[in-house]
């Protein structure tokens, strides 16, 4: 059999066996593909004996993506899906060696999430216009993304039970359906209070919707909805992201300049390791120069 013969029992492999997502199963696709027309047009004996793939070939296929001008995140994915490709050809003994495993990746590039400062949050917060149903929905929105972090497919899935405003906590499920309890402020507590005793019942004319956030039609807002709520806002604000993840960032920013200990924070945002919450230190440190470059006397020097 031929390399490309071997692409749809691969697919299948991680769709049904591994479970991922359709969409990640159609982008592994596309890349293969990609992989092939390299193949066809650079090294035909690979395709028809995938024994002969060695590290100079995948070597050219890498720079040739460095050449077209793909971003360096975007070659670590097509790198990465070569390196399921070839463990999964290896553990079936189509190939003798797994060069991808010595393919050294390029460096990626350091970035920092995009926030907001306290003043920025703060105007933010007050821009939804309260006198509306909707403006009164867009606030709780707000308020809640920035008081907890959580992410916008968690507030989406959201329902009126997962709310404890005594105990002034939610009930989110993450990723994986992991689920975690959050605290709000009073902030928070007061926006949603004041939607759900003002807005949302002309949304949920029959009083049977379960989620907590609804559309003027009376269903559950959409991702698409909430980007839509929180960019209006954002760009009143900022001239720099204005994602729901910018909130998240935010809120993570903010606990840990105010003192907050790093471990709660991974648990608040629920990450999985440590690693992925300690960027928030290197945003911090960031933050901190700029202060000491504008406050100390010779800060500009």
């Amino acid at each position: 059999m031929d390399l490309e013969s071997y692409i749809p029992e691969f697919l299948l492999h991680i769709g049904k066996e591994r479970n991922f997502a359709a969409g990640t199963v159609e982008y592994y696709d596309v890349d293969l593909k990609q992989f092939v027309d390299f193949l066809q047009t650079e090294f035909p004996d690979g395709l028809e004996n995938p024994k002969s793939i060695d590290i100079i070939v995948l070597r050219a296929y890498i720079a040739g993506l460095v050449q077209s001008g793909y971003k360096t995140g975007t070659i670590h994915r097509k790198i990465d899906v070569l390196r399921s490709f070839f463990k999964f050809l290896y553990n079936r003994n189509v190939i003798d060696v797994n060069y991808i495993k010595h393919i050294k990746l390029p460096k990626m590039p350091k970035k920092f999430p995009s926030f907001l400062d306290f003043a920025q949050a703060n105007k933010a917060m007050e821009l939804p216009d309260t006198s509306k149903p909707l403006g009164l929905r867009d606030k709780a929105v707000m308020e809640l993304l920035y008081a907890t972090g959580i992410r916008r497919s968690e507030l989406v899935g959201l329902n009126l039970d997962d709310v404890d405003f005594p105990q002034m906590r939610i009930k989110v499920f993450g990723k994986g359906s992991k689920e975690r309890i959050v605290p709000f402020n009073e902030s928070a507590k007061n926006a949603m209070e004041e939607y759900l005793s003002r807005a949302r019942p002309l949304f949920d004319k029959s009083g049977s919707a379960k989620a907590l956030f609804l559309t003027r039609n009376g269903t559950r807002v959409s991702p698409q909805d909430v980007y839509k709520i929180v960019r209006k806002y954002l760009t009143q604000v900022t001239d720099g992201k204005r994602s729901p993840h910018v909130l998240r960032h935010t809120f993570a920013t903010h606990l840990l300049e105010n003192g907050a200990d790093l471990m709660a924070i991974k648990e608040l945002l629920g990450h999985e390791s440590i690693a992925t919450t300690q960027i928030y230190t290197h945003t911090t440190i960031e933050h901190l120069r700029e202060i000491y470059r504008k406050a100390h006397p010779k800060g500009d020097k």
